[in-house]
This record gives structure tokens, sequence and C-alpha cells, in this order.
């Protein structure tokens, strides 16, 4: 079971790909957290990809690629795996793909969550993040049990620059261009399969189990 999950930042997608990797037991893979981890570490992909996040800007093909090849390489993908924020324009998915044929395999769904951009911009002005240990919150939906603190360390927690509202709207049209074209890509491989992000996070992930048991 090979899945890419499409949506705008914010759409909901990465929580909806934590739930589905842990009912079917496949990994998680999200460049975001590849990213964020390479950052933290101070590594030079680290600092040329925070470059771009911060404006908003996706990070460059060449950075994302080879490393996601990689790790669906992994003994632990040998079942399956989520992409939660790759590919993210056709030229990715296009390698990607091509990849893949090699070894005979093809992404079995494209999972679109739909939410309009003014929701996003709502929702993400209410994360916060721990910078120690990479938790996350939300204000609204999923407070931490002290306001400001993070339950798992105790660290402050903070509105990274990417949550800002500014940058929201960047990251939105930035989407728009060159990653909603995705959705065409995948609807020609007839792998595209769509849910109404604005429901209940429940109601989203019924939707899911039941487009993949179908």
């Amino acid at each position: 079971m090979k899945i890419v999950m499409l949506g705008a930042p914010g759409a909901g997608k990465g929580t909806q790909a934590e739930m589905i990797a842990e009912k079917y037991g496949i990994p998680h893979i999200s460049t975001g957290d590849i990213f964020r981890a390479n950052i933290k570490n101070g590594t030079e992909l680290g600092k040329k990809a925070k470059s771009y996040m911060d404006a908003g800007n996706l990070v460059p093909d060449e950075l994302t690629v080879d490393l996601v090849i990689d790790r669906v390489a992994q003994p632990d993908c040998e079942k399956g795996y989520i992409l939660d924020g790759f590919p993210r324009t056709i030229p990715q998915a296009e390698v990607f793909t091509e990849q893949l044929a090699k070894n005979n395999e093809k992404i079995d769904f494209a999972i679109d969550v739909e939410v309009p951009d003014e929701n996003i911009i709502g929702r993400m002005g209410g994360r916060r993040a721990c910078l120690n240990c990479g938790a996350t919150y939300h204000i609204q939906y999923i407070p931490p049990k002290k306001e400001g603190i993070c339950d798992v360390c105790g660290s402050e927690l903070v509105l990274r620059n990417d949550d800002k509202p500014e940058t929201v709207k960047n990251r939105l049209n930035v989407y728009h261009e060159a990653t909603q074209p995705l959705i065409d890509f995948y609807k020609a491989q007839g792998a595209l399969r769509e849910v109404d992000g604005t429901q209940d996070m429940k109601d989203v992930f019924a939707a899911i189990v039941k487009i993949l048991e179908d």
C-alpha cells in the first residue's frame, strides 16, 4: 500500500498520515520532519532548507528527490508507506514515478485532503511547536496541558515563522501554482481520491479508511 498525501499546507494531511500509518503498520514519511531534523542539527541541508521554509517557499527538487528515493528503499517500507509533503511538483512526481516503475512499483492511492484557503490560515495561526523535542500543538484543537509549555519536555512553545499568517498566504500561493497540478497528474494515473478536509478529524479518517479498503 503506497500512498501519497495531497493537500495544501495546514489541510491536516500530516495528522491523517500518522493515523493511517498506525492503523496499517507502515511508515509515515514526512519531508517536513526530515528538513526540521536537519535544521535542528545545523546540517548544510538544514541551513539551505531553512532559508526557503522561513520565506514560505518550497525546498528545491534536488534537495528532496534523492533523499526520498533512498528512504522508501529501506526495509521498513516493504509493506508500503505514506508520503507526506512529497512529491510537491510535477518534475518530482515524474522522477519518482520513473524510479518506482524500475522496480515494477507504483503509487496505489493519492489522497487529496481538500480545505479552503481561509480555513487553513485560521488553523495554522493557532499552531504551536516545541523547538526542543518537535512536539506540535494547536491552541484550539490540541492545546498543551499548560498554556505555552510543551507537555513532553516542558520547553516553551512558539509560533513558527512558517505558520504566521503572512507566510501561510505565501505558502498557499506557492502550493496552488506548483503543487496543485499533481492532482491532475495522479488523476491521469487513476490513483487520485478526494476527501473533505473540513470535517471532524475522525470523520476525515473514516472516509480515508473507506477509500483504502473498498
